[in-house]
């Protein structure tokens, strides 16, 4: 059976673990979260050389000692378990000796500050204790090498048992004290929605809601805020594109805009939850079949909303559906006034979302650029659109690495529509016909007609942002351009070689 070596640094110290071949991805984690002597809700991060995430998965490359990779607990629980009575009575009795030692030469010798590092690193891990388990790591104290003990897979989970489990992890990880670095790394368009769980995800939406303040600003219970973000998880569908990931990169998006335009400082809390809503809840229960299809194939939604934006209209009606339930009504606390400028501006933004009426509400926004006025309601709410636009489709602003599997995701989407077009003798749509489009062509067209228009006015009002989106989408570009010449250049090889022979 195969294996590879990981070397990891956690807690100063340089481990080694052996992963075999058929290690699970549970395993794995489990493995890592020993090493770190982390609780069962606390989360987990890899880091290689560069700093860059790297998900602690079977996956995992190995590496070298001169390249390690750095586990770091990123979310804690502060609430320990009580120290023993012994360990305290050893603090206390240091804490004495330090004294006297100090009155006695002036300063802490060196093999007292020694001990009282080395009692504090056996608190830590005693703090721990009642959360580990190393049955399935085996420390080998000659080589440091982590093995594991194989275990039977689990059956596959239904919709409803993983919800719940969901569900479950979340709470449990919902007190978690989230670090610095995260937090303030959440506030930028580069964070990786990849090397975050579902679960993992919902605390982070937690922290966007707790640091805008809107808790305390619009007296949310916290676990009112909890079902509220649970329900949104569960009611977007299991696929490639619009689905939670999606949901929770473009409100990170917009969470990231909010910190770098300083809106904080120009639009009310109210703007700023609406926003901010706005973006959770815009794509709520998402069939995987835009609204050109819902309108040709006469479905109930198309049917239902008089073939006007029907996608758009269901996501919102999902939205105040679950904000009509008691236990997820994080609006129940606000005064008649509020929730009806609340209500009014979902609708708009969510509505905007709605491709069908993106030059409408561009066109709109270069008029009142030159002379912009944040105290202007008119101005205002169109920028909110803006804003959510923005966030919607900005997947091309973030790195490579994290952008270019989100188009994976939305050409396997466009295929199953088309593909299904096809099958019921509907109007195909060109941009998504498997038989006519290349990976290269969709962004090329698309960054250089969409994006970069949208994007580029965006900056003009907040010239910050040129680093942040409009240079990294102008990057994207140059990368696709270059992949559809040289995609175009191979096919020509092949053609012509393919002459040689007839």
């Amino acid at each position: 059976m195969t294996t590879k070596i990981v070397h990891f640094m956690v807690n100063r110290s340089l481990e080694r673990a052996e992963i075999q071949a058929d290690c699970s991805a549970t395993e794995v984690k489990e493995l890592f979260r020993a090493a770190a002597e982390a609780g069962p809700h606390d989360i987990l991060k890899m880091y290689d050389k560069n700093g860059s995430v790297v998900n602690i998965s079977p996956r995992l490359e190995a590496n070298t000692e001169d390249s390690y990779y750095r586990l770091e607990v990123v979310a804690s629980d502060l609430q320990r378990v009580a120290m023993p009575k012994g360990l305290h009575n050893m603090e206390y009795r240091l804490h004495l000796l330090e004294s006297k030692v100090i009155q006695d030469v002036g300063k802490t010798p060196d093999i007292i500050c020694e001990l009282k590092s080395q009692v504090e690193s056996f608190k830590r891990k005693l703090e721990s204790a009642e959360h580990l388990s190393w049955m399935g790591l085996f420390r080998n104290d000659s080589d440091h090498q982590a093995k594991f003990s194989a275990k039977p897979q689990t059956p596959p989970q239904s919709v409803q048992e993983k919800h719940m489990e969901i569900r479950k992890k979340f709470l449990n990880m919902s007190s978690l004290q989230v670090t610095e670095e995260v937090r303030e790394h959440l506030k930028t368009p580069i964070f990786n929605n990849w090397q975050w769980e579902e679960s993992e995800m919902l605390v982070l939406l937690q922290v966007m809601y707790t640091d805008l303040d809107f808790l305390t600003a619009f007296h949310i219970e916290l676990d009112i805020l909890q079902n509220f973000l649970f329900e949104v998880y569960c009611h977007y569908n299991n696929i490639p594109f619009h689905n939670f990931q999606h949901c929770f990169c473009v409100t990170q998006m917009m969470y990231g805009l909010i910190w770098l335009t300083d809106l904080r400082n120009k639009f009310g809390r109210i703007d700023l939850f609406v926003m901010l809503t706005s973006a959770l809840c815009h794509d709520l229960d998402h069939p995987g079949y835009n609204n050109v299809y819902q309108i040709n194939a006469q479905t109930d939604l198309a049917i239902r909303y008089n073939d006007i934006s029907p996608l758009e209209n269901h996501h919102c009606a999902i939205a105040f559906g679950i904000l009509s339930k008691p236990e997820c009504n994080i609006l129940k606390n606000m005064t008649n006034e509020q929730y009806k400028q609340i209500r009014a501006g979902m609708i708009k933004c969510i509505l905007a979302t709605d491709m069908a009426r993106h030059n409408e509400i561009l066109n709109r926004f270069k008029v009142m650029l030159p002379v912009f006025d944040f105290t202007n309601k008119e101005h205002k709410e169109v920028l909110m659109k803006i804003m959510v636009k923005v966030s919607d489709i900005s997947n091309e602003a973030r790195p490579m690495a994290v952008a270019e599997p989100w188009l994976d995701c939305l050409l396997q989407e466009f295929f199953n529509q088309s593909d299904k077009e096809k099958l019921n003798g509907l109007p195909v749509t060109p941009f998504m016909d498997r038989d006519k489009v290349s990976k290269p062509s969709s962004q090329t067209n698309f960054i250089r007609f969409v994006l970069l228009p949208l994007f580029t006015e965006l900056t003009k009002l907040f010239p910050c942002l040129k680093q942040h989106i409009l240079e990294p989408v102008r990057t994207a570009l140059e990368y696709y351009t270059n992949m559809e010449r040289a995609t175009k250049e191979e096919e020509g090889a092949r053609g012509g070689g393919g002459g040689g022979h007839l």
